[in-house]
């Protein structure tokens, strides 16, 4: 196993020349990122590698922390630990919607629960306008946007009415 096990969609790194020739290697290494179709793998391989050859200091969340950083895997998975964020008596410092397939999918999940804060009229056109202050306003949505798509997935509010997403999917929100 690989001491570095980082989860490529959600990173924080400092600026200096050994983090600048590491994300720069990444960049070298599309193709590889194209046939494993994995910026992940990549990513990993290239901490450690860069650790041992050129001192590269490495720091990966500890992914088994749910309260401080949980995601997608508990999402799909610990329906414990999200009843426990619904009600507040877990809040994270961050959640990343990792183990999960698809944009589609990860938007829908998180207007379940109640973490989404852009109008659909603009979400295509936000990138486009990233330094428009005016389209900031227009798109983002001081409350969160919710809407039920499944039963079986956590929710802000009971979806019971909502189809299963998995194959024979109880109520999140059963007694």
């Amino acid at each position: 196993y690989a001491p570095y096990s980082s989860n490529s969609g959600f990173y924080y790194t400092r600026s200096n020349k050994k983090v600048q020739y590491l994300l720069t290697s990444l960049l070298y290494h599309g193709d590889l990122i194209r046939k494993t179709r994995s910026h992940q793998q990549v990513l990993n391989q290239l901490l450690l590698e860069h650790s041992s050859l050129f001192g590269l200091k490495v720091k990966v969340l500890d992914r088994h922390d749910y309260k401080l950083f949980p995601g997608g895997y508990h999402f799909n998975y610990d329906h414990s630990t999200m009843h426990q964020i619904i009600s507040g008596k877990i809040q994270p410092y961050i959640f990343h919607m990792f183990f999960t397939d698809g944009k589609e999918t990860k938007v829908k999940f998180l207007k379940q629960f109640g973490e989404w804060y852009v109008h659909d009229q603009c979400t295509q056109k936000l990138e486009d306008n990233a330094n428009n202050l005016l389209a900031s306003s227009y798109c983002c949505s001081a409350k969160p946007l919710l809407s039920c798509y499944y039963k079986d997935k956590p929710s802000a509010i009971p979806c019971n009415d909502s189809p299963s997403h998995d194959k024979n999917g109880e109520s999140f929100w059963k007694q």
